[in-house]
């Protein structure tokens, strides 16, 4: 899932229009397809593209120190897809989760998965198990892949295990049902990024993003590269977040 063959270009200084970086970035990867149609190739080749770059990704958001990254990689609507193309995705992250588990303990990352795990095959589950208890006591950058995830699935499970709980209505609050997520213990995102160029948030962290900042760009994943996130980092420096509030003196 995170295999790539050259390392990303760190070698020019941050733009200094990034005064103000996210502690927690989520980010959409969108385009995979088309970008493999643009080049006339099937479109699991364009998965594997997606994945190539992922690590790069990883890399660069460390480097500038951001604490949470999330990454949509698939969700539940994602079964409406193809077999063949649904049992590619699924053949390339069992080839390389291990693998790249193993680079990723090295650099101190943290891998955790959110997602329904009991939709997946026995051996993919199996794989995430040990990646996730691999690096559990890594205190880097804490990556939370979105695998076989949806924002309103997350919910209804959450509900579920407080019902099951048996927690008094009266007891349950924002904090509560929080504590109940796949995202339990991890902020909520303060910037949202989508490449592709959709406009829409597909299901994706329908509880914790309702003050995220959203960004989109026409970029398909497998080209999101540092001058991307870089502009990425620029438009989000310039935004002022008011969590609902007023600028003091207006």
């Amino acid at each position: 899932m995170f295999f790539f063959r050259k390392k990303p270009d760190v070698s020019k200084a941050v733009p200094p229009q990034i005064s103000t970086y996210p502690d927690h970035v989520a980010v959409i990867m969108d385009g995979n397809g088309r970008w493999a149609q643009k080049k006339h190739l099937p479109r699991i080749a364009g998965h594997r593209a997606g994945t190539e770059n992922i690590r790069s990704v990883i890399e660069l958001f460390a480097r500038y120190k951001i604490k949470y990254l999330t990454l949509y990689a698939f969700s539940t609507e994602n079964w409406n897809r193809p077999e063949s193309e649904v049992n590619g995705l699924m053949g390339i992250l069992i080839d390389v989760i291990e693998k790249e588990a193993l680079k990723l303990n090295e650099n101190n990352v943290k891998i955790q998965h959110l997602g329904y795990l009991p939709g997946l095959s026995a051996k993919l589950q199996s794989k995430i198990a040990k990646a996730v208890k691999l690096t559990a006591s890594n205190t880097g950058l804490v990556l939370s892949v979105a695998f076989n995830y949806g924002g309103r699935s997350e919910i209804l499970e959450a509900v579920r295990k407080i019902i099951n709980d048996a927690i008094p209505s009266d007891k349950i609050d924002e904090e509560m049902l929080g504590n109940h997520l796949y995202t339990a213990g991890t902020p909520d995102p303060d910037f949202i990024i989508r490449t592709g160029g959709e406009m829409r948030m597909s299901n994706f962290l329908v509880w914790q993003s309702v003050y995220s900042e959203y960004y989109s760009t026409p970029v398909l994943w497998p080209n999101f590269d540092k001058k991307e996130i870089d502009k990425a980092l620029v438009e989000y420096s310039r935004r002022k977040r008011r969590f609902g509030a007023l600028d003091k003196g207006k």
